[in-house]
């Protein structure tokens, strides 16, 4: 599964207090000839989304289509907008293209008519950027600082009517190394008072070179393959309010199984992180295939009968006739006894026959796992691959019942080659003893709800496993000294799959590495050069830390749950939660009292806190809540994206960059500012020292896009506090040049390569200019899915 972007949008109008604004906003003339206009209410983030707008115009649909051929990436955006007020408004649509676009062509529709636009520069949006802010008063356009921009005007649109809005443009995507990015703005969530109501995404894919590895590190996206050379992916969502940007990498190579790494180097501590992807050709030769046994351990008591059973029966069979010529299988089913198939392991072409022995079976009886799993176990060639697939509904209730005791057996009995996959169907499963079987036995563990079918998540589970090409996996990193990755130990190698792992680094520079694993009981390595040569300097790609932070996280998640509560695991725990913005369940203090977590005293008195509350209450190994724990905590230890604060917390915990902000008294602040030691510059919001100070430091236009009153460290390591009140006048320090090992803090711009200049298009007219020659701001610039902002005013 993986995630892709989706333009996401909405139209809003200032909420304005005031009757000289009662008939609407305007952008030309000014707002208010005798002055700027007035800031918006104030609001309070723990109580729910702060109110920014009012009158949104509604969104009907949005869809958008990509196609990506040989790296020249066309975007075509179709929306529909509806407006729901009862006054007519039309304006100027500025759409802020990515930070790495190169337009190369541009075309806009409005109700199907050709609409005359202009491609700006990035220093023309920042012009007209900076006049709304001072006029509005709100920051939240500096997020798109350094982005140059597409400007049209558009037909007015009555109460009641729609707009069909459709804009296309290309550009080139550049390769690092084999590894394609393609980047969309989607970040909407400071603008929009209301969700979209629906988005759908199709983007296609033709290399000519053979795609390895399909990654997206931000959002869900269903990706269906047409051989090695082309594929697709496809997003759809209703009601979405995204506040993150879209990025989407796959890798392109002709070796065996592609490698590509990303890499970060946090400015302030030096340390450094990586992402591997590692995929293999989708179209395996046969000699590559591993030849495997698969082991399945059916139960079969009487908690199993009806459709339950029956949806069981039907994945095994799956399971039998989706088995490689090569491989060889045996079944154990078991209630209070085991039944087994056969004595031993049988050849793949003994399948027929047995599937006719599954459709035999019937439910009855207790549930005595620890003689199914032995007996399974004892079956096992210590030579060759195995899978055992071990699935169940309920507790041992037959034979030894101690789930320590049929842990240790089977820790006892199990060979190294063994891969367990556990499914748990229901509510009534032990997930600790499951879960516990799969960590020792590398492999993974499923729940089966209530509501969902057994055998599509066993056919779905084996479909990605049905073909190994390389198990055992090890990976040498040369030179380059590396430590905590995640997922631990390392999973093998599917056709089909690819590997995700998270790490740190030490000591880059160009390095050679070595994949190491067996095929077919035989080793094979593969080398690949020229890796951490671009990992020297700091920066890079902002999600990596936070990917592997919410890896780490989710580990040390489930090894409290399987192994007892751990002060030092939880200390670990709450510092990786405050530095990177991650809500677990020993922080949800950040929603209600994050100031503690901005200390040191702070987060030690928390850890120790959450650790007594813990260790006071065991939580139980069964039940829906069990299962819910089990779930949650698995897929935050497996997850392929960094995890995002949600629910309350999203209101007062933002991560911008690879920095997290903590609201607190009315204050965002930066959790790496400690109040208790350190000092902050203070400089006030939207005066002439405040905009001085982002044209010497741009880098701090994302985190003070976070509202008018913020905490942020600059790229010199120096804390400015923005404040809302009168400050002393500001020493505007010289602009800051990074060094070859120094990169902006938070400055997301930084990473991207500098774009070209902007191909010229049809010109228009430029958006109506105040008499002193500044955009009117009172227009809220809101922004149309992916960003893309609507300048609105009432017509008279």
């Amino acid at each position: 599964m993986h995630r892709l972007f989706a333009f996401i949008a909405a139209l809003t109008l200032l909420l304005i207090p005031t009757a000289a604004f009662a008939d609407g906003i305007i952008i030309d003339p000014p707002c208010l000839p005798e002055g700027p206009c007035p800031p918006p209410p104030p609001c309070d983030p723990l109580r729910g989304p702060c109110p920014r707008a009012l009158f949104p115009l509604a969104v009907q649909y949005h869809r958008v289509t990509v196609t990506i051929e040989n790296q020249v990436a066309t975007t075509r955006v179709d929306q529909l907008f509806r407006n729901d007020n009862s006054f007519t408004v039309e304006g100027t649509y500025i759409f802020p293209l990515p930070t790495d676009a190169a337009v190369s062509e541009f075309a806009m529709w409005v109700d199907g008519q050709k609409v005359e636009g202009k491609v700006l520069s990035a220093e023309e949006a920042r012009r007209i950027y900076d006049d709304i802010v001072r006029q509005s008063r709100d920051p939240a356009l500096l997020e798109y600082i350094g982005r140059g921009a597409v400007q049209a005007s558009i037909f007015p649109i009555p109460p009641g009517e729609t707009r069909r809005i459709e804009l296309e443009y290309a550009q080139v995507l550049a390769a690092d190394n084999g590894l394609i990015h393609y980047r969309y703005p989607l970040n909407t969530e400071k603008f929009s008072a209301q969700p979209l109501e629906q988005v759908s995404v199709s983007v296609k894919v033709t290399s000519p070179d053979p795609v390895r590895a399909i990654y997206s590190p931000t959002h869900d996206i269903a990706i269906e393959r047409d051989g090695d050379y082309r594929f697709s992916a496809g997003y759809e969502a209703n009601n979405v309010t995204p506040d993150t940007d879209f990025d989407l990498y796959y890798s392109v190579s002709t070796d065996h199984i592609g490698l590509n790494l990303l890499t970060y180097r946090d400015p302030d501590t030096g340390e450094g992180f990586f992402l591997l992807l590692a995929a293999p050709s989708l179209n395996v030769d046969a000699a590559r295939v591993v030849a495997k046994d698969v082991i399945v351990v059916l139960d079969q008591s009487g908690s199993m009968e009806g459709e339950k059973f029956r949806q069981a029966q039907d994945a095994l069979k799956y399971v039998l006739n989706h088995l490689n010529a090569e491989d060889r299988f045996n079944i154990v089913a078991f209630s209070t006894g085991t039944e087994p198939y056969a004595s031993g392991l049988r050849s793949a072409s003994d399948a027929p026959q047995a599937a006719r022995w599954v459709e035999a079976l019937f439910a009855a009886g207790g549930t005595n796992i620890n003689l199914a799993l032995l007996e399974a176990l004892d079956t096992a060639d210590r030579e060759r691959p195995t899978i055992l697939i071990f699935l169940t509904d309920g507790l041992a209730t037959e034979g030894v019942t101690d789930t320590d005791r049929i842990l240790a057996n089977v820790q006892q009995a199990a060979p190294s080659n063994v891969r367990l996959f556990a499914f748990g169907v229901g509510d009534d499963v032990d997930t600790l003893l499951l879960d516990t079987l799969v960590e020792q036995n590398h492999g993974a563990s499923s729940y089966v709800r209530p509501s969902e079918r057994i055998d599509e998540a066993v056919s779905g589970f084996y479909a990605k496993v049905s073909t190994p090409v390389l198990s055992n996996i090890e990976i040498d990193f040369g030179e380059v000294i590396v430590s905590d990755m995640y997922p631990n130990p390392l999973p093998d190698l599917f056709a089909g799959g690819q590997l995700v792992i998270a790490g740190r680094y030490r000591a880059s520079g160009p390095a050679t590495l070595t994949l190491k694993g067996t095929v077919n009981g035989q080793p094979q390595s593969f080398t690949y050069t020229d890796q951490f040569s671009r990992s020297g300097a700091s920066g890079g790609n902002e999600f990596v830390p936070r990917l592997w932070a919410t890896r780490k996280i989710g580990y040390l998640l489930n090894q409290i749950r399987l192994h007892g509560e751990n002060r030092e695991l939880i200390d670990s725990i709450v510092k990786l939660s405050v530095r990177y913005g991650i809500v677990t369940p020993y922080t949800s203090y950040l929603v209600t009292e994050g100031e503690r977590a901005l200390s040191e005293e702070g987060r030690n008195r928390i850890a120790a806190d959450q650790y007594a509350t813990a260790a006071a209450t065991p939580e139980a190994s069964t039940g829906a809540g069990a299962v819910d724990k089990a779930e949650a905590q698995s897929a935050i230890a497996g997850a392929e994206a960094p995890a995002v604060p949600s629910g309350d917390a999203a209101n007062v915990v933002k991560v911008v960059g690879g920095r997290t902000f903590l609201f607190s008294n009315s204050v965002w602040i930066d959790t790496a500012f400690d109040p208790t030691l350190m000092t902050a510059t203070e400089v006030e919001f939207a005066s002439d020292d405040y905009f001085t100070l982002l044209a010497a430091r741009p880098e701090l236009a994302t985190p003070f896009a976070l509202g008018p009153r913020v905490i942020a460290f600059a790229s010199d390591g120096t804390a400015y506090e923005v404040t809302d009140t009168s400050a002393p006048p500001l020493v505007v320090p010289p602009t800051y040049t990074p060094g070859p090992n120094a990169t902006p803090i938070a400055n997301v711009n930084a990473t991207q390569p500098p774009a070209a200049p902007p191909a010229p298009v049809i010109t228009a007219a430029p958006p109506a200019a105040s008499p002193g020659g500044s955009l009117c701001a009172g227009a809220f610039l809101a922004p149309m899915l992916v960003a893309v902002p609507l300048l609105l005013r009432r017509r008279k």
